[in-house]
């Protein structure tokens, strides 16, 4: 099956996407079908995944997976080779651990294969990938006889030589049937055989079989050369839209035999991509030949052949049909059924259907129908849930639509937590529009075949009418022929007389072709005229006999028959001439609609109805060829021109193919008489009553019902199945099913399902279970109501299953802390409530509550403490603000706290602590609160510095105290401090400006010492200051931030302290926001003017820069502005061009002009676009002078669009055997090598060399000059022993890597030694071998290794160590692990 892109290819609904997505686990890919998922639902991904195995042949294999997801994903598996057989493979879910397995108990070779699993929700789709492998064991016949097989004859392949196309072009001889003919049958069903033959006007079926036996016969033998197994073979069918598809499975004895594919005779290319338009996709045996974005223009015939050898033939023929009414989004609550419906623009007796990109049929889910007229199609989802959410299609030939199934949450409070009843409502469908849309499109369809037979009777008249003239000249031209040779009839008579021969139609056999004009119901064979039969084989009267092409042959001439014509079989007349007269008639009565397949119940009736084109016409019905006449059982009604055959009653021996003839025309339909299980109704009323037992006791269940053996019962509580143990016994028979529950407990109450399966159907029963028992304890916490001097108030929650019994009443009792003894409030009513007045002020108490039923009492459920009438002390009051402070009294207020306890305020309590001292003391006396909410505090000391702070008193006591105040002197006020001295601006930005003063000077009893500063700034469009800072400053500088660029602002600084604020001293002019100005320059020092970049990769120049003010930034290539691609990216003080796919169009010198007010710098770079040089054309070697070589070649298809690529040859002779550079740097396309000598071989290869490297060589013939020498004997000494044993050595060694943080990084090099050198990875000198978090393998002398997601602790120094018994080498590289 060929999966599409849903990015860009997969129909889509609205609001339905392809994101893709990296899971946590290494290894995982997710694909997300939403934009943003719904709150509390998530998409499907692996906590989990499957571990690749290696396990020996014949043991226990097993995969493991964990899913997660909302709602719960399906998961399923899959293998690149082959399909899972289930009697191979187990798939199995563990609910206990959430496990998905595969298992596989007897592990096999075939087996062996890359696995994947797949978990999938409406949201997304999450896939993993994993790998077994089989160690075989002992030895394989089947593997031994296959190495052993001979390759095919040399011979056989001459014959076999000829393609496709050059067979189409044999024309073939009149008489014959069209070669199509049977390379479709060779690939058909038998079912399709009457089809085939009658779309190309065969009517000797015998004759047919016999010669499709033969050339069967031949094809076999013309594929066992070159394949082993050839099945499955499906034909071509729309699978998805736009999409058609074809398939089967073969074995090839050669793997690396060619496959063709073909349509109409002319071969097609295929490519592997499932992007192109003829695609080939390979799965182990099985291949899918696929055509995309299809066309009127692709039906043809497809035919696929393996060196020359025809193996499948399909004819894809795609019907002019359109959606007249699409299907429409449908809104369904859940339980409730959904419709989809559609009309169509000509009839046609089935569409295909799918829901969430899987094909649907007819089930018990699924119900599709088609209307009487073909035109209607209807899809109904039965009893819609929320899993069957998502987007459904209709597909008819190469149309198709979608729309979206919405299933709503039934919200109904009543019902939440229990099961939905199934509802008996629908939402969707067109109704009445449909069907009168259906009707119009009828009525025209109806008028344009009315129209056609007009035409055709025309045309029939004038051809009869030449007829009848051509005829009327042949008997004159005939009657004037016999009157000339009246004289010559008596003259002499012939020696023997012959009896009078028959003549014989003989006819020229025009080519078969397809019928061009079929009933547009598709569905009404229509059947062989009797005349043609006999205006076909007409046997010969007379001593004439018939030639093997229907010819006469004359009498005299017995002795030139063959054997065959010898052995005194009845011979027949093949007739010649075409099947279909000349003449066109009138189809006369034909069926409008035919017989369908109906099921029907036993013991029901069943009804078959056909539909003529007239009233008055008769007709005969039959049962398995058998005609049938009305009876009690069997009604034959005929109402109009609709014609009835009514069964009753419906027995097993009523089941057969039923067909109706009228006027030579036949329709056929089978009925099928099913006996499903079935269920008494009082029965199943009885069997539905709940059934109630107690705690240890036994329940069962029994159902009696009626069908068809055998039938598969299965039992199921609350959904799951009930399998036999301990407990569980099932009793099982033909016509009743029994379920004994022993020793029930209270979880196993809930729903008893009965289902009972056979091959016509299921039927499924419903019961109740419900075990009584104690209740659990009452839930916890317990809510307090009231918790007051008078009383405790609380209420809590009923046990959370009350054992099948409501609650009668609740046992209280009481514990008061400190002591050891419960008091027992006794009974109260159900409910949970109670309110203890009987309580003590300040006391805690503790309560155990039980609950009561009819079945017993719960266990006790003890409550937290609960105090009776706490204490509530109030909240703190603000801060003390100085109001005014002197040498001899500090003036303080305060305002009262929010939270006064729930009573009145009585006081407060000042308290008074020295800088440096960790001690508070008291203000006020203990017993004498503050009443008001200030306070003149005397004892203090001059010069000293004081904090305060104050708590509120209520009838409780005092609460906390509040946060200190500011530290105060106890000193007489101070004056304010005058200006500050030299403000000036000592640096600036667009955002800041920093400001820089000088103290004031202080003079006694004017102005006092400053103790801060205040920074304030106005724009110039605004009249009114605003302070930078909300505290003074000590220092006397400052930086002002968050000013907006270029603006104009004024400024100035006033120094304050105790004594108020001084006077402001402003600067003498406004200031602009901006930087000094700064000629542009750049600060990189070594900045790159030639960058290589490879097609198709992104191309990025960074520039740093420093300006002021900003200046503007311009690229320009090539002296020209950069086209829309390029993409610029400025900010302060760096400019970056951005080539996001880089194009050879994109060489150039690229230049940027940074330039403000003070002056402009410039710098170019060229960047260079190029790819891997594609290799020159042919190498071709002449000798003009004895002792050179003169090298040509074709230039390189990239020689034109790179300037820079050059040629380099390299040589290798029948002596050195090693190929040695002999020029390097041409720019042309020829060179000379010189010092060739006579007597040896010489071979030259081209590569084409650019930025990027070196392209694939071009190599040329062997070149070699016979030398001429005189015969000699040489006697060779005995040869030594070779010894090849090498120490390791390195062949390629280590790059340096720089990846960025957890992508993947992969590191190889190549290492050569005899015996096979032991090769080991250290980071940081430790071995990696043995760490499961790096991949390492060594295949041939090719070591690597592969890190999944590189992290900050992957850098470092990586070391590859080659040992062997001669030696050892190293090699060492560094990874840096960038974020």
């Amino acid at each position: 099956m060929k999966f599409r892109k849903s990015k860009d290819e997969e129909p889509t609904a609205p609001g339905q996407v392809a994101i893709k997505k990296r899971s946590r686990v290494p290894g995982v890919m997710i694909t997300q079908f939403v934009e943003e998922i719904p709150e509390g639902m998530s998409h499907p991904d692996f906590t989990r995944k499957p571990i690749a195995l290696t396990i020996q042949e014949g043991k226990f294999a097993c995969f493991k997976a964990i899913v997660t997801g909302n709602p719960t994903p399906t998961v399923t598996w899959s293998r690149n080779n082959g399909e899972i057989a289930t009697e191979k493979f187990n798939i199995t879910f563990d609910s206990s651990s959430g496990e998905h397995q595969i298992q596989m108990p007897t592990v096999s070779v075939d087996q062996a294969d890359t696995y994947k699993c797949f978990a999938s929700n409406e949201f997304g789709r999450a896939v993993v990938t994993t790998t077994l492998n089989v160690i075989e064991v002992g030895f394989k016949k089947s593997k031994a006889l296959q190495e052993s097989r001979t390759e095919v004859s040399a011979d056989l392949k001459k014959n076999l030589k000829k393609t496709r196309a050059e067979r189409q072009k044999q024309e073939k001889k009149d008489g014959e049937v069209d070669e199509t003919f049977w390379e479709l049958l060779l690939s058909a069903d038998k079912k399709d055989y009457e089809r085939i033959c009658a779309e190309y006007g065969v009517t000797d079926f015998r004759w047919m079989l016999k010669k499709l036996n033969e050339k069967r016969q031949e094809r076999e033998e013309q594929q066992a050369q070159f394949i082993e197994y050839l099945s499955n073979l499906k034909p071509i069918e729309v699978k998805t839209p736009g999409c058609a598809e074809f398939e089967f499975e073969v074995d090839l004895k050669d793997p690396n035999a060619r496959i063709f594919l073909y349509k109409d005779g002319v071969m097609v290319p295929v490519s592997s991509d499932t992007d192109e338009k003829h695609s080939l996709k390979q799965t182990g045996r099985k291949f899918v030949f696929s055509v995309n974005g299809l066309s009127a223009d692709d039906a043809g015939l497809y035919q696929v052949d393996v060196e020359g050898v025809n193996i499948f033939s399909t004819d894809f023929k795609i019907p002019t049909v359109d959606f007249l009414v699409k299907i429409q989004e449908v809104k369904a609550m859940e339980r409730e059924d959904a419709v989809f419906e559609c009309v169509l623009s000509h009839p046609l007796p089935k569409i295909s259907w799918s829901g969430k990109n899987a094909p649907l049929q007819q089930s018990e889910k699924y119900d599709i129908t088609v209307s009487e007229d073909m035109l209607i199609h209807r899809l109904v989802v039965k009893d819609c849930m929320q899993v069957d959410k998502g987007i459904y299609a209709a597909v008819a030939g190469i149309k198709s639509c979608n729309a979206w199934l919405i299933v709503e949450a039934d919200n109904d409070p009543a019902s939440h937590g229990k099961k939905k009843a199934r509802k008996t409502t629908q939402a969707g469908g067109g109704g009445v529009d449909l069907e009168k849309i259906a009707q119009e499109q009828q009525e025209k369809l109806q008028k344009e075949r009315e129209e056609r037979m007009e035409l055709l009777k025309q045309a029939q008249a004038e051809q009869k009418a030449k007829e009848e003239a051509a005829a009327a000249e042949a008997a004159a031209a005939a009657a004037a022929g016999a009157a000339a040779g009246a004289s010559t009839d008596g003259a002499a008579k012939p020696a023997t007389q012959t009896k009078p021969k028959a003549k014989a139609k003989a006819k020229p056999k025009p080519k078969p072709k397809p019928k061009s004009e079929t009933d547009q119901t598709g569905e009404v064979e229509e059947a062989v005229v009797e005349e043609e039969d006999v205006e076909e084989v007409e046997e010969v009267e007379g001593d004439g006999e018939v030639g093997p092409e229907g010819e006469a042959v004359p009498e005299g001439t017995e002795g030139e028959l063959t054997d065959d014509q010898e052995s005194g079989e009845k011979r027949k007349r093949v007739r010649t001439g075409p099947l279909v007269p000349d003449t066109i008639i009138d189809p006369g009565v034909h069926f409008t609609m035919g017989l369908s397949d109906i099921n029907a119940i036993i013991g029901q009736s069943a009804e078959m109805v056909c539909k003529l084109s007239r009233e008055n016409c008769e007709g005969l019905w039959y049962k398995d060829g058998k005609e049938i006449q009305s009876s009690d059982d069997v009604t034959i009604l005929k109402e109009g021109v609709f014609h009835k055959i009514v069964i009753k009653n419906c027995k097993e021996e009523d089941s057969g193919k039923y067909r109706f003839e009228a006027d030579g025309r036949k329709t056929e339909a089978m009925l099928v008489v099913e006996d499903p299980p079935r269920i008494d109704p009082d029965a199943l009323t009885n069997f539905s009553e709940p059934v109630i037992v107690k705690v240890g006791q036994n329940a069962s269940f029994k159902l009696s019902f009626v069908g068809r053996e055998p039938m598969k019962i299965q039992w199921y509580n609350e959904g799951e199945e009930l399998l036999e143990d301990s407990h569980i016994k099932i009793e099982k028979s033909s016509s009743h099913s029994r379920l004994l529950l022993s020793k029930c407990q209270r979880k196993a109450t809930g729903e008893i399902k009965i289902k009972i399966k056979n091959e016509f159907g299921t039927i499924e029963a419903l019961s109740k279970l419900i075990v009584l028992d104690r209740p659990t304890p009452p839930q916890s916490p317990i809510e307090v109501i009231e918790a007051s001097a008078s009383c405790v108030e609380f209420k809590w929650r009923p046990p959370k299953d009350d054992g099948g019994s409501p609650v009668i009443n609740y046992n209280l009792e009481r514990q008061q802390l400190g002591r050891n003894t419960w008091k027992k409030i006794g009974l109260i009513p159900g409910e949970t409530y109670y309110k203890d007045t009987d309580v003590d002020h300040g006391r805690k108490y503790c309560y155990r509550i039980r609950a009561i039923t009819a079945e017993g009492t719960s266990e006790q459920m003890e409550t937290d403490d609960i105090q009776a009438g706490t204490k509530a002390y109030p909240g703190p009051p603000s801060a003390p603000k100085v109001v005014s402070a002197f040498k001899d009294c500090i003036n303080l207020a305060w305002t009262p706290p929010s939270n006064t306890g729930g009573t009145n305020i009585l006081g407060y309590n000042l308290e008074k602590r020295k800088r440096g001292s960790n001690l508070w003391s008291m203000v006020n006396p203990a017993d004498a609160p503050i009443r008001e909410k200030q306070y003149g505090v005397k004892d203090v000391v001059e010069g000293m510095e004081y904090e305060f702070r104050v708590a509120a008193i209520n009838f409780s006591g005092a609460g906390e105290p509040s946060t200190p105040s500011e530290f105060v002197f106890a000193r007489d006020p101070k004056k304010p401090p005058g200006k500050v001295i030299d403000l000036r601006v000592t640096d600036s930005t667009y955002t800041t400006l920093s400001l820089g003063w000088t103290k004031p000077k202080e003079e006694e009893g004017v102005q006092d010492e400053a103790k801060g500063y205040f920074v304030e700034i106005r724009p110039a469009e605004c009249i009114e200051w605003t302070r930078c800072n909300s505290n003074a400053i000590i220092i006397t500088s400052f930086t002002i931030i968050g000013l907006k660029s270029m603006a104009m602002y004024w400024v100035r600084v006033i120094a304050t302290n105790e004594g108020g604020d001084g006077e402001p001293c402003d600067l003498d002019n406004y200031i602009i926001a901006m930087p000094p100005p700064v000629r542009p320059r750049f600060t990189d020092r070594k900045m790159k003017s030639f960058i290589i970049v490879r097609a198709g990769n992104s191309a990025r120049v960074n520039i740093n820069f420093e300006a002021s003010p900003m200046p503007n930034i311009s690229w320009l290539k090539d002296g020209m502005p950069v086209s829309k691609r390029a993409t610029v990216s400025n900010t302060d003080g760096s400019s970056q061009l951005l080539l996001p796919s880089a194009e050879w169009s994109d060489t150039g010198i690229y230049t940027i002009i940074v330039k403000n007010i003070v002056g402009q710098e410039t710098f170019s770079t060229e960047i260079r676009v190029t790819d891997d040089p594609k290799p020159p054309g042919p190498v071709e070697l002449e000798q003009n002078v004895p002792g050179t070589l003169t090298i040509s070649w074709t230039p390189s298809p990239d020689e034109k669009r790179d300037d820079r690529l050059h040629y380099m040859v390299t040589k290798r002779d029948s002596v050195k055997r090693t190929w040695h550079t002999v020029a390097d740097r041409l720019f042309n396309n020829n060179f000379t090598a010189c010092n060739i000598l006579p007597g040896r071989e010489y071979n030259f290869r081209v590569y084409a060399k650019n930025d990027m490297g070196l392209s694939e060589p071009s190599e040329s013939q062997t070149w070699g000059v016979v030398r001429k020498k005189e015969k000699f004997t040489l006697n060779m000494p005995e040869s030594k022993t070779c010894n090849f044993e090498t120490a390791p050595t390195f062949l390629v060694p280590l790059k340096t890597h720089s990846s960025p943080e957890s992508y993947e990084c992969y590191m190889s090099c190549a290492v050569r030694g005899t015996p096979t050198p032991h090769v080991t990875w250290y980071r940081n000198n430790i071995s990696l071998n043995t760490d499961t978090n790096y991949l390492i393998s060594n295949t041939c002398g090719v070591c690597s290794m592969l890190i999944l997601r590189v992290g900050p602790k992957d850098t470092g120094e990586y070391k590859v160590v080659a040992e062997n018994t001669l030696g050892r080498a190293e090699c060492v590289t560094h990874l840096t692990v960038r974020e």
